[in-house]
């Protein structure tokens, strides 16, 4: 059987198997959501800065709005680099090395964002994380598989 995409564990003919698309698929969700979440910062700093003030204002995090938006800008757009480099890897190479580091740097923006959603007492801003959390969890063990 010469099938493009096996969803059997035992296919070696076949060009991609299911774990393979698995990782492909977290790897281009992560790359879209960070270089998206992170490039949207820099095209739209000054309304960035504007709504996370507000956001912040009554949290002791108030005076430390612009270097946090410039940490977390770096960090999101590392992640989505990271993870686009990766699924370029496993595409040509079968290499999952830049995938999990894109993985890695995004659970380190997702942390940093949750602190930062209950720092401002933002739960619901918060809880909203939690399955981008998950997702970037299993792709770093995934890609380690």
């Amino acid at each position: 059987m010469d099938a493009l995409i096996c969803l059997s564990s035992q296919c070696p003919e076949s060009w991609l198997a299911t774990l393979d698309v698995v990782r492909l698929c977290m790897a281009a969700f992560l790359a879209i959501l960070f270089l998206q979440s992170g490039l949207d910062k820099v095209v739209d700093r000054k309304g960035n800065v504007e709504w996370l003030t507000g956001h912040f204002a009554n949290s002791p995090l108030a005076s430390q709005v612009i270097p946090m938006l410039g940490v977390i800008t770096v960090i999101e757009i590392g992640a989505g680099v990271l993870s686009a480099l990766g699924f370029l890897a496993l595409l040509f190479t079968g290499s999952a090395t830049l995938a999990a580091w894109g993985a890695l740097i995004a659970l380190v923006a997702l942390l940093m964002l949750f602190f930062g959603q209950r720092m401002a007492k933002d739960y619901g801003g918060a809880a909203v994380l939690v399955p981008y959390f998950l997702v970037s969890l299993a792709a770093l063990w995934l890609m380690g598989s």
